[in-house]
């Protein structure tokens, strides 16, 4: 999908780009699998602030995507239509099947209207085709792939990303390379959908002003340095002055900028290499 650059008839059109919606071919989503999306501001059940600089943005409704399809084994369906939707980066495909079922998915590059796509075993090695990892070749670039068996696609979801498949050589993992390096064992019952995840050009976009970041519910966000000693670590001093620390630090005065944050030690056997351990 091509990016389409504006011309700088304001500050605010200068370095402006966006893109070409050529690939959606629906406008309106289709009712009955959709819902209401209440914003909330960033704040938790109890009104506190939880994440910062969230708030505003455009009314959207939220598309309920089929990240199992475990139920629809072996039943085909045909793409309807490619639609955007404003929850997420990729492009999501509505599908019908042929007992009538309606069901959107997440739009891998390459699927077209009219295209028929399956899940299963039995399904083919194509575009949108979601099928157990054990079945799918060495090689094979995937995505919306299960951690754990039945859940739902909880990785590789966002737009232009795709993962590999590196071995079936464990009795009951296969590896993984992930969009960021990771190689992970991941089971191999779990199930993944051929392809690359479309809307590739996502990341080429050039916002051009603050407004568009405001209509996606995006709020300013302000340099520790800016602001008083009381209110961050970096705060105070006389005009533009260093932190005044070793390293810098978040607004709760822990370490920032490279701290390592992970803690889940009860996965830690499933990552075979990790994202920043550089190649031999």
């Amino acid at each position: 999908m091509p990016i389409k650059v504006f011309k700088p008839t304001s500050p605010g059109r200068r370095n402006m780009s966006g893109q070409t919606f050529e690939e959606v071919t629906h406008s309106v989503p289709e009712r009955s699998l959709t819902k209401g999306l209440r914003k909330r501001g960033g704040r938790n059940f109890r009104g506190k602030v939880t994440i910062r600089h969230r708030g505003g943005g455009h009314k959207r409704r939220f598309r309920e995507i089929d990240f199992r399809r475990r139920d629809k084994f072996d039943v085909p369906a045909r793409v309807v239509s490619i639609e955007y939707d404003p929850n997420r980066s990729a492009r999501i495909a509505l599908l019908t099947y042929v007992d009538g079922e309606k069901r959107y998915i997440l739009a891998p590059l390459g699927l077209r209207v009219g295209d028929a796509v399956m899940s299963g075993s039995n399904a083919e090695i194509r575009p949108g085709n979601a099928l157990p990892l054990r079945d799918i070749p060495l090689g094979t670039m995937i995505h919306n792939i299960e951690l754990q068996v039945g859940r739902g696609a909880q990785m590789v979801r966002s737009a232009g990303t795709s993962a590999q498949l590196l071995s079936k050589d464990h009795p009951q993992y296969v590896l993984l390379r992930l969009p960021s390096g990771e190689e992970r064992y991941v089971p191999k019952d779990c199930l993944a959908t051929i392809g690359q995840v479309g809307n590739v050009e996502h990341g080429n976009v050039k916002l051009g002003k603050a407004g568009r970041k405001r209509h996606r519910g995006i709020r300013p966000t302000v340099r520790g340095s800016a602001m008083s000693p009381r209110d961050h670590p970096h705060g105070g001093g006389e005009g533009r002055s260093p932190i005044g620390m070793a390293g810098p630090k978040t607004p709760w005065g822990q370490p920032a900028q490279g701290r390592k944050t992970r803690r889940n030690k009860a996965t830690d056997k499933y990552i075979f290499r990790r994202r920043t351990k550089k190649r031999r």
